[in-house]
Formats: C-alpha cells, structure tokens, sequence
C-alpha cells in the first residue's frame, strides 16, 4: 500500500509518499521549516505538503510528544497550544479524511523494527533520536510501549535532552568529542532505567554517524537507525496503513 507519511519535529515538517511493503519512499520528501510552531500554524504547512503530494491514500502523522487516541498531552519542542487539542480529528477535518497520530520516536521505532537495525531482534529495543530535543521508542519483542519519555530523565539536575540533543552540540559549539561525553552520560541513566538488548539511534545527527559512533560508550551494542532521518516518515505511513493509532 502507498501511504502519506509525516514526521513532526522541533524545527519542521517532513512528509512523503511510502510504499508500506518495502519501506522505500516513493516521492520527493518534502520539508518545510516550523520551528515551534502553533498548531494554525503546522496544519496550514501540513495541508500545502499533502496538496503537493498528490495521494489519496491514508495518512500518518508522527509527532514530538505523548499523544493518546489522536489527542497530545505533551508538546515539548512546539507551542504550549497543542496541549490537549484532538489533533486527529482536527486533521481529519482539514484533510476529509481519517488521519492516523502517534508520538515521533514510536514512529521512527516502528520503521527500524520492521526494516532496520533492529528487524527481528529479539528482547527490549530502545529507539532514541536526537534531534531538537531527544525522543524515544520501547520495544518489547517488537511489540510497542507507546510514549516513553526518557529525553526528560534528570541528568546532572536537567533533562537529559537538555545536556544531550544534538540541538545543543550546535548552539554550544561542542566538539563531537565534547558531546559524545554527555551522550554517554545521558545513555547510562536511560540504561539503568530500562536495561535494553539494542540501543538504535536515529534523527538527522545519524548522517554524521563516522564522527561520533566511535565515541560513543555503553553497556548494550549500539547501531545507527538504517532508515536514518526516514525512519519517522516510514513509520508513520505503516501505522497509517495498519489504519490504528
């Protein structure tokens, strides 16, 4: 099934067409800066990409917060405004259509357990993608535990996300090295919390994979999300073509 897959982060809006039985894109991935957008705000962007797209086939939408049955309960990286609004229904209105909403992470989770580093493995996978802030994604055998928030774990007295994102590499000026150390601290709390089998790592830092991978420390193997900065788009459009939230 071709289906519409978006992902919502901290600074914009990324959406393609996806071909659900092989994880592979199938139009230009569009992009459209939003950072800290309001929700008139994201949904007039979000309506201008599904208009370019072209597609009537389903559409899900991953976004950057703790979302349950289409409603969000978080919005960390994007206006306090979102809190408590039925995204979901809002979109279907907008789009005449059903729209599927999940949190970020648990989208780009879904796309690496179905496609990438994480197929088949067996135990506890915990997907985390730095970004603006740091999201995450646990999977159980492969089966989801929805909206775990470990980038807002206390870390040196701040959320970790805080210390940890790769936002704050870049308004820091840290060196890899620098900041490959708070990733390291940041990854043994989350590890003395969930002990995971496998630690994916996702978001737009992954294309620079070669000048921190090798730095990084930590008591379960690491891989680099192989659908890198897709994996929420992939995700998204799977749930949306599953038809459930």
């Amino acid at each position: 099934m071709i289906a519409i897959g978006v992902d919502i982060g901290g600074t914009g809006i990324k959406s393609a067409l996806v071909d659900t039985a092989s994880g592979e894109l199938v139009s230009e991935r569009l992009r459209t800066l939003t950072a800290g957008g309001s929700p008139g705000h994201i949904a007039a962007a979000l309506a201008e990409q599904l208009t370019r797209l072209g597609s009537d086939g389903p559409i899900g939408i991953g976004f950057p917060g703790v979302v349950k049955d289409g409603v969000v309960f978080t919005s960390a990286h994007v206006d306090d405004e979102w809190q408590g609004m039925d995204f979901r229904a809002a979109m279907r209105d907008a789009a005449g259509r059903d729209v599927v909403v999940l949190n970020d992470a648990d989208a780009a989770g879904l796309a690496e357990c179905r496609f990438g580093a994480a197929r088949d493995v067996p135990g506890v996978m915990l997907m985390l993608t730095l970004g603006t802030g740091i999201g995450s994604a646990m999977f159980v055998d492969g089966s989801l535990v929805p909206n775990l928030e470990l980038g807002h774990i206390e870390v040196r007295g701040k959320e970790g996300e805080v210390r940890a994102a790769a936002s704050v590499r870049e308004r820091k000026k840290l060196s890899w090295e620098e900041w490959a150390e708070r990733v390291n601290e940041y990854l043994d709390h989350v590890d003395r919390l969930v002990w995971p089998d496998l630690i994916v790592l996702g978001g737009g830092v992954t294309k620079n994979a070669e000048r921190f991978l090798h730095l990084l420390e930590a008591r379960p193997p690491i891989e680099i999300a192989r659908l890198e900065n897709r994996a929420g788009i992939v995700g998204a459009a799977m749930r949306a073509a599953e038809g459930r939230s």
